[in-house]
């Protein structure tokens, strides 16, 4: 079940109101829940600053992290990472705690709030993958002058987030989902993203499927965003795609959204805590708001999720703003919280609310953590190496450590790019080499000790920091080439 019952039948909500204006949004948007007579059960726990202040890093505490796992549905305003302590973002800490693998922000235009793009009929939606790419967060420094950042891509990371993408599409009425990806250069991480939607798209004939460049997206997106229903992208192009989608509607005051795993969800605006605005009674609850209207269809509380847009829809045409949206005449959180309960019951003009379906979260099987491959062969390896000499020079002492292995060094590419053998080329180079080596035998298999033989030879001549190996998976190189490389 996606949601918990206490005793009295009520439907049980953790309640994080978090920091700086997170109180006032919170507490509006409990009370425009509650006045639709809708029951719950709200679990009042705390994340983020004051957690960090009394030394907690992850700025989550356990009786927080008790509470979500009971109830399985949270509903928190915004949370600060303050700077100086706390190590990880309590967001993050909870998204990651949960395996809420998907954030979903929906992005609709709102009647009555000016923007460039009003009249256009934007109503959209992006799930953005939650927990991997980038985001993972593991970096290493490689030298002094070089950082690297792993970028982690699964199978079933993106399984799970494109086929929740074209569920989204399915219970909302929708009829394209877009595929935004990267491939074109990243072929193996953001490819497997693309090969995977193109694989999960043929399950949904009744669904327009279509795969679109990130870049071209973006572009698109603020030229005609009318063409898009749903998108679906990794963690890091998501991240930044619905925050530029926000902008069409009027910003991220008015952006809700949920991030989503098998057992639990949690309910969010995406905006920060603002904490110079903070007890100062003018700033919107509506990105809160909306966030909590679709926890309540996650609570399957569909016509209440209903009634609260349509009062907020009714408020927004009858010209009642917070400042953030007009500084003329507006309204502070207080009275434009009274507003809405005023105007639940009422229908709004000019916004007709989808008639939502339960989104259905499909749980993969087990299985699919450990994807296995019917063959798989070591061909060789990539050495990365730090080194002050040139690539000419690099090269040669590698090939002379090389003889007598099964290896032989093939090319030394520096930042992606082939130096060595020269191609004529006239890249600036750092201290930071990545050194390929391949079977000599094409035929053969290498194994780890003439690996590891390798490189205790080159360790005792040249600093190295970490080795990758090159396979074949089921035939298929399991790596790319470098720029300019044969």
């Amino acid at each position: 079940m996606r949601y918990k019952l206490d005793s009295n039948g009520r439907k049980r909500v953790t309640l994080i109101a978090g920091d700086g204006i997170g109180p006032e949004v919170a507490n509006a948007t409990r009370r425009i829940i509650d006045a639709t007579g809708v029951k719950i059960a709200w679990e009042e726990r705390e994340a983020g600053a004051e957690v960090f202040k009394r030394g907690l890093p992850s700025g989550v505490p356990p009786e927080t992290i008790a509470s979500i796992k009971e109830t399985r549905v949270a509903l928190k305003g915004p949370l600060e990472t303050p700077i100086g302590f706390g190590e990880k973002s309590a967001n993050v800490t909870l998204r990651k705690l949960f395996e809420t693998y998907a954030n979903v922000r929906p992005v609709r235009e709102l009647p009555g709030v000016k923007t460039p793009f009003a009249g256009r009929g934007v109503d959209l939606v992006v799930v953005r993958e939650n927990v991997e790419d980038l985001y993972a967060g593991i970096e290493h420094m490689q030298t002094p002058g070089v950082a690297q950042c792993l970028k982690l891509m699964s199978k079933k990371g993106c399984e799970r987030i494109v086929r929740l993408a074209f569920e989204v599409a399915v219970a909302e009425g929708r009829k394209k989902v877009h595929c935004a990806t990267k491939a074109n250069i990243m072929k193996l991480t953001e490819g497997l993203m693309k090969r995977t939607f193109e694989e999960i798209a043929k399950e949904y004939p009744q669904i327009e499927a279509n795969h679109i460049i990130i870049d071209n997206c973006a572009h698109q997106v603020v030229r005609t965003p009318e063409q898009f229903d749903v998108i679906v992208t990794s963690n890091m192009n998501g991240d930044i795609l619905s925050d530029l989608t926000s902008g069409l509607i009027g910003g991220l005051g008015f952006a809700p959204g949920a991030n989503l795993g098998d057992d639990v969800a949690i309910f969010e605006a995406v905006h920060g805590s603002a904490p110079k605005y903070a007890g100062k009674n003018v700033i919107n609850p509506s990105a809160v708001l909306l966030s909590g209207t679709m926890m309540l269809r996650h609570l399957d509380e569909f016509a209440a999720a209903q009634a609260i847009e349509n009062a907020l829809m009714v408020t927004l045409e009858e010209g009642v703003f917070t400042r953030d949206v007009s500084q003329a005449g507006s309204v502070s959180t207080t009275a434009f919280t009274d507003r809405i309960i005023a105007n639940l019951g009422k229908r709004s003009e000019r916004w007709h609310s989808r008639d939502h379906k339960a989104l259905q979260i499909k749980p993969l099987d087990a299985a699919r953590d450990y994807v296995r491959p019917k063959s798989r062969r070591t061909v060789g390896a990539d050495v990365f190496v730090e080194s002050p000499i040139s690539p000419d020079e690099l090269g040669k002492s590698l090939e002379a450590i090389a003889e007598g292995s099964p290896l032989r060094l093939k090319m030394i590419s520096n930042r992606g790019t082939k130096v060595y053998p020269n191609n004529g080329g006239m890249t600036d180079c750092v201290d930071h080499w990545r050194c390929r080596f391949v079977l000599r035998d094409g035929a053969g298999a290498l194994d780890d000790a003439a690996l590891l033989g390798l490189v205790g030879k080159i360790a005792s001549t040249h600093r190295w920091m970490h080795v990758e190996k090159l396979e074949e998976l089921d035939g298929e190189a399991g790596f790319t080439r470098a720029q300019g490389e044969d």
